[in-house]
């Protein structure tokens, strides 16, 4: 699956350079196109003789080394590459793209590239486990790069632990089974809503939810690695937009509707995670509400169903839910999925407070028209995401 692959490998400072070597060459031997960048640091392990010999390609090593006075190197680099792979990354320079260091070739590169990028640690155990380490690496998913997670064992400071490096091997092999995957919905079109609505009140004051948005973003950027061309629907969020997803921000339920209802058409899947308000004030006050003695009462209204509605119009578009409870959780979605017309729905119990509503956290379950139900266990929600895309695709294959 690497064949014809432009890989652009960042090497950075740590006794595991040695191991990028045999990296290179496995990558090669695969039939990847292997371009190597090298941190000062990287070059006193290794030497970038040895890279350009077993890549057969340049090094870059320099921002202000210009090789071709037609191109700027480190702009040139971030749009050839297909995917770059950071093996290893140490905390360092962890640090710096985390916190958008641009100070040599290496993260110059990365702040351009819109390539995947792949991000393989090698470092002390104790390192690893540093808050401010853990935090970076937060940072990294939270903006869709990819781990390779480092193995267990001996480290070169003589500590036992983990830091390792992944074996070359392993590393290729995970970079295959990727690649594999993100071609699954290449010829896919994905729409999804994320976030809460907003309904006015007046110029200051709405009524809106606890929704986060975190799931639907999550999936929107499990989507996207799954190949699909995604549009994400969200209402407002404090969130960052996944990359190379088509983002619309909306706030109220009509705003929602008419965007949806815009896109849907050319649609093959929707996944509405989004919390969209089901009142709204049935008026909005143009100035200002002051403050009255006694209490306020506020007339509200319906808002209109947004996925009663796509589920009374499905043509050929795979239509899937959300339900977030608080009892009697697995009931009201099976209703919810006849009532709405669904191909599958995914229930949440919002009641708990480790996976509720702004939790980095969910479990759900995940239950079809054809009465399937599979329990996803408690985890993030970047991995539950995954595993509710993996499922619908399974649902795909199957029909």
């Amino acid at each position: 699956m690497l064949n014809g692959k432009k890989v652009l490998l960042g090497v950075s400072g740590g006794i595991a350079v040695y191991k990028a070597v045999a990296l290179t060459s496995k990558l090669t031997q695969a039939g990847a196109d292997v371009k190597v960048v090298m941190t000062d640091h990287a070059k006193e392990f290794v030497t970038p003789l040895t890279f350009q010999a077993i890549s057969r390609n340049p090094v870059y090593t320099d921002t202000f080394d210009e090789k071709n006075p037609a191109k700027i190197a480190h702009i040139d680099l971030a749009d050839w590459a297909d995917l770059v792979l950071l093996a290893p990354a140490t905390a360092n320079i962890i640090g710096k793209i985390a916190n958008g260091i641009a100070d040599d070739m290496l993260t110059t590169t990365l702040l351009a590239t819109q390539a995947s990028v792949y991000v393989a640690p090698a470092m002390n155990v104790h390192m690893y486990q540093h808050p401010a380490v853990i935090q970076n690496l937060h940072t990294l998913e939270s903006w869709g790069y990819r781990f390779i997670e480092p193995g267990d064992g001996y480290l070169a400071c003589g500590y036992i632990g983990k830091g390792r490096l992944e074996e070359p091997e392993n590393i290729v092999e995970l970079l295959e089974m990727d690649t594999n995957r993100t071609s699954q919905w290449k010829d896919k079109k994905v729409l999804i809503t994320a976030g809460p609505t907003r309904e006015a009140l007046d110029p200051v004051r709405f009524f809106t939810n606890y929704s986060s948005g975190k799931m639907g973003y999550a999936l929107a950027q499990a989507a996207m690695e799954n190949g699909a061309e995604v549009v994400l629907i969200t209402g407002p969020t404090t969130l960052t937009p996944p990359q190379n997803v088509t983002t619309i921000e909306v706030s109220s339920a009509d705003e929602m509707f008419e965007q949806v209802t815009k896109h849907y058409e050319n649609m093959d899947i929707i996944i509405k995670t989004a919390a969209v308000a089901d009142y709204r004030p049935a008026s909005r006050n143009n100035h200002k509400m002051k403050k009255q003695q006694g209490p306020l009462t506020v007339e509200m209204e319906r808002t209109r169903d947004i996925l009663h509605y796509l589920g009374q119009h499905k043509k050929k578009q795979f239509l899937v839910g959300f339900a977030a409870e608080t009892q009697d959780v697995k009931e009201y979605g099976r209703k919810k999925l006849e009532k709405k017309n669904l191909d599958a729905i995914v229930l949440n119990d919002v009641s708990r407070k480790d996976i509720g509503f702004d939790s980095d956290q969910n479990e759900v379950l995940f239950m079809t028209r054809d009465g399937k139900e599979q329990a996803i266990e408690q985890n993030s929600k970047r991995n539950i995401a995954k595993q509710i895309i993996q499922l619908i695709d399974y649902e795909l294959r199957k029909d």
